[in-house]
């Protein structure tokens, strides 16, 4: 599976990705976070789909997803920012949405 290169300056933060998939040309991007009870259980993406988390990382997996690497913790996978040294384009830093 292809891979990005790490740019300059960006080596160590990009390390803390487990994989960084080539997004297909027009790939959307996630645009909003779906939490419950604080805990990111999900994706909104700039298509207007909302997936889970195994469904986003598996989508992002065969480049479906732009500007996103593949993370681990505790067991799980799910979705972080690929470092570009912009702020305002962070997972982090979006939006989030809940569901009843």
């Amino acid at each position: 599976m292809p891979n990005v290169n790490m740019p300059g300056g960006l080596g160590l933060p990009l390390s803390a990705l487990r994989e960084v998939p080539v997004a297909r040309p027009g790939a959307p991007h996630v645009t909003a976070l779906v939490k419950d009870s604080g805990g990111v259980m999900g994706y909104q993406l700039s298509d207007g789909n909302i997936l889970g988390k195994p469904e986003a990382v598996a989508l992002a997996r065969q480049g479906g997803i732009a500007g996103v690497g593949i993370a681990h913790r505790d067991g799980s996978e799910y979705l972080k920012s690929v470092p570009d040294n912009t702020q305002n384009n962070n997972l982090s830093s979006l939006p989030s949405i809940t569901f009843e």
